[in-house]
């Protein structure tokens, strides 16, 4: 909500000098910029409500008083109409701007200045102090941002108040290293130049949307939610004020009320987070699913035999909040394991496999699983893993216990048959698979992590005629939380338009993942939403050959970033030989829609034993020229050229369209 403020008086009070007129000019224009950077600056150590009111009040401190200015109210002022924010990227050069900032930075770092003789245990003393503005029965907290936002608060949480005040002032202040350096010895800074170094490793390495994101409502003060704070504590609190109060009556001295005051402003006085209460979790109804446009986790309904065990809920959100060191904790690459921001969605609460099992979905990007055994003295384990942007497919199970060389998902609402199958018997079809009436399968086999690879079991899934997809689909384990979705894109057309990948269920795509199956080892635990196998060109071989196909097999994960493998299928005996993989990428846009382009090559031995260098390309490849210790060139999309075992070849191609490309190695 935003924080309503009075009107501000525009005169000049009698007696007051023109300086604290124009700091009060600044300030008022320039609130909502002084307050971000005073909230960025102070230590989240703190908690979210105090840094608000904490970030108001050095902004309103800052102003300057002297003997002859009349008394004022600690008030927070008006907004201004034109947004720092909105507008310039850099703050306003003028001296009144900067003496107010110099002095909000001043009073935010203190927030970290413990004095030698002070108690580790407490709060530097600037933390301890009372200030204004003060409020009561509710708790104050920025509008909840995403991922991103969650892991740049994690980042800067981790570092000192003065690498925060760097950061800031580079990116919502828009000063040069030099100017911040100054900025900072002058506030007091032990180590100015070390706090810019720090600073300039944080964001990285888009810096940009580094700055979008400390723009964002997360780092906002001036625009808050609200929450009430403990009613019944708050009572008790009332009624020990009431006592305390006679009693101080009673024996005529008020250092009991203060330190009362002291520690009512303490942090961490009893305050119960909303976000970790299990009487606020979300609960889909359950068939929501079946009457919604948006099919992924939200539409999930809360299932298993414990899901009103608030002494489960409650251990599961605490240990997401503050894990005790029993606590295992996983996270897939690009998860951040900060507690919720707000009340998270329950998918899952019940006993599975000797364990109770919680299972929370976050705001629309994280699963976290909780897990804790039923019997025995093992510690209990928190995953994490995103799953933002999820849908029909890819949000159709969630791996809710691995007991040795096996699994068992829960799977969506909308899932109306369930059946398994190896991936390296193409023709063999699926078996059914029991489901429970809580939506947990029987135990699934897993694919190997390593060492032999003689099977490869996915799950063949088929969504409900009630959201009108009905359409089968294949996922499989891939040591995350989420499995991945497998698709297949099939070999271009003579003249056809380019094809989009589809469900690998039919003959074609589970041939060509009977060869490739077993490089999805290399993908295990790294993340991974879906993956593609694209058929980009078929290659007729030398000397009277059969033909070969060239596949493009492209991980996606749920952070963005993607990885190929670049696959050549020769001829073979068994329909399960592995393919050889020519080209290994990372975080790339090739064989996506963002990368339709790819050629790529590999040295091949023909039943002779002369060597050649093969070399294919997708349809817009007109033509693929050679060089280096061998020279060729085809035209079309194709090349085979004689060429020695070892040797250095370079591949170019040339577009129908125009411009060229070069081989992916």
């Amino acid at each position: 909500m935003p924080i309503h403020q009075p009107t501000q008086r525009s005169a000049t009070a009698p007696g007051e000098p023109l300086a604290v007129k124009q700091a009060e000019a600044a300030l008022v224009e320039h609130y909502p910029r002084l307050v971000r950077l005073a909230y960025v600056v102070l230590p989240p150590s703190l908690g979210r409500h105090r840094r608000v009111l904490a970030a108001h009040g050095a902004v309103q401190r800052a102003l300057p008083v002297t003997r002859t200015a009349p008394a004022r109210t600690a008030q927070v002022p008006a907004q201004s109409r034109r947004s720092p924010e909105a507008g310039q990227a850099e703050a306003p050069a003028n001296a009144p701007y900067a003496s107010m900032r110099l002095r909000v930075l001043r009073t935010a770092l203190a927030y970290e200045r413990r004095p030698r003789w002070w108690p580790g245990r407490l709060p530097a003393p600037a933390a301890l102090r009372p200030t204004l503005p003060v409020v009561w029965g509710l708790r104050l907290f920025p509008r909840a941002g995403g991922v991103d936002e969650l892991a740049l608060d994690r980042a800067l949480s981790e570092v000192p108040g003065a690498v925060r005040a760097a950061f800031a002032l580079q990116l919502l202040d828009g000063l040069p290293e030099t100017a911040v350096r100054a900025l900072l010895a002058e506030a007091g800074v032990d180590d100015p130049a070390g706090a810019v170094r720090r600073a300039a490793r944080l964001g990285r390495p888009d810096r940009a949307a580094a700055q979008v994101l400390l723009r964002s409502g997360e780092f906002d003060p001036c625009t808050v939610q609200t929450r009430p704070s403990d009613l019944l504590r708050r009572r008790h609190r009332v009624r020990a004020a009431a006592l305390a109060a006679a009693l101080c009556v009673v024996a005529g001295t008020l250092a009991v009320a203060a330190g009362n005051d002291v520690r009512d402003e303490a942090p961490g006085a009893g305050v119960t987070v909303p976000a970790l209460d299990p009487a606020a979790l979300l609960r889909t109804a359950a068939e929501q699913w079946a009457d919604t446009s948006r099919i992924d986790f939200t539409a999930w309904p809360v299932r298993g035999d414990r899901r009103g065990d608030g002494e489960l809920l409650g251990r599961a959100l605490r240990a997401w909040s503050e894990p005790p060191g029993n606590v295992q904790v996983s996270t897939t690459p690009g998860t951040v394991d900060v507690p919720p921001a707000q009340p998270p969605r329950l998918l899952f609460a019940g006993e599975v496999d000797g364990a109770a099992v919680v299972l929370f979905h976050d705001g629309g990007v994280r699963i976290v699983r909780y897990a804790e055994p039923l019997a025995g003295g093992g510690g209990a384990a928190l995953d994490f893993a995103r799953t933002d942007e999820a849908d029909v497919t890819t949000g159709a199970a969630v791996v809710v216990s691995r007991t040795g060389e096996k699994a068992r998902f829960l799977l969506a609402p909308w899932i109306s048959e369930t059946t398994t199958r190896d991936l390296l018997a193409p023709d063999t079809p699926g078996r059914p698979l029991e489901v429970g009436p809580d939506g947990i399968t029987a135990p699934v086999e897993r694919p190997a992590a390593g060492g032999g690879c003689d099977a490869w079991p996915v799950l063949q899934l088929r969504s409900s005629e009630r959201i009108v997809e009905n359409h089968a689909f294949l996922v499989t384990d891939l040591g995350d939380l989420a499995p991945a979705h497998l698709t297949y894109t099939p070999k271009p057309g003579g003249g056809a338009p380019a094809r989009q990948p589809r469900e690998a269920t039919g003959p074609e795509a589970l041939l060509a993942w009977a060869r490739t199956a077993c490089s999805l080892r290399a993908l295990s635990g790294s993340g991974v939403r879906a993956v593609n196998n694209w058929a980009f060109a078929e290659q007729r071989l030398p000397e009277g050959g059969a033909s070969a196909e060239w596949l493009c097999t492209r991980a996606d994960t749920w952070r963005g970033p993607g990885r190929v493998l670049v696959q050549f299928l020769q001829p073979a005996a068994s329909p399960t030989a592995p393919a050889a993989v020519v080209a290994d990428r990372n975080d790339t846009a090739l064989c996506s829609r963002f990368g339709q382009h790819i050629l790529a090559g590999t040295h091949w031995k023909a039943a002779s034993g002369r060597w050649y260098v093969l070399a294919a390309g997708s349809r817009a490849v007109n033509r693929i020229e050679a060089t280096g210790q061998v020279r060729g060139a085809a035209g079309g999309p194709t090349l085979a050229v004689r060429a020695p075992r070892d040797a250095s070849v370079e591949l170019t191609a040339r577009l129908r369209e125009g411009g060229t490309l070069a081989a992916v190695r």
